[in-house]
């Protein structure tokens, strides 16, 4: 603990820090890392240890290159993983635009249905007016032609 405590006060020069990460905070992640040591919830997983057990043994230097490699894998991980969150974000906008364009065309087919449909019962009211008059137009024609007859 105190050798990790002595690694943080050193400079780490050379690692690229993602910066583009929105809500990430090295110090944040250390700190909580810290109170988590002192709290001994790591104590119980051997596995989870930040240094192996051979890096008791290591030197100071040597804890600094194993602490900045896992840094750098731990950040590109990291950057991994915002490239695949940042390529699923577009490809949600890309499906949200497709939703929005059908849901456009759908309401533009659900209008010219609803005009479709009224010109319909508007022919078809008219097709009954002219049956009508046609009925009766037939019937004069009839009864003209008992007239001449």
């Amino acid at each position: 603990s105190s050798k990790i405590r002595n690694v943080e006060v050193q400079s780490v020069d050379g690692i690229a820090v993602l910066e583009d990460c929105i809500g990430f905070s090295l110090t944040k992640t250390i700190s909580k890392v810290e109170e988590k040591l002192k709290k001994e919830v790591l104590a119980d997983y051997q596995d989870d240890d930040i240094i192996p057990r051979a890096g008791n043994e290591m030197g100071t230097e040597a804890q600094m290159r194993f602490l900045k490699a896992k840094l750098r894998v731990t950040q590109e991980d990291l950057a991994n993983v915002v490239f695949e969150c940042r390529k699923k974000d577009d490809e949600n906008q890309n499906l949200e635009t497709r939703l929005k364009d059908t849901e456009d065309e759908n309401t533009k087919l659900q209008r010219t249905i609803s005009l479709q449909q009224s010109q319909t019962e508007k022919y078809k009211m008219l097709s009954q007016e002219a049956n009508k008059k046609t009925e009766e137009l037939q019937q004069e024609v009839t009864a003209l032609e008992k007239v001449l007859q």
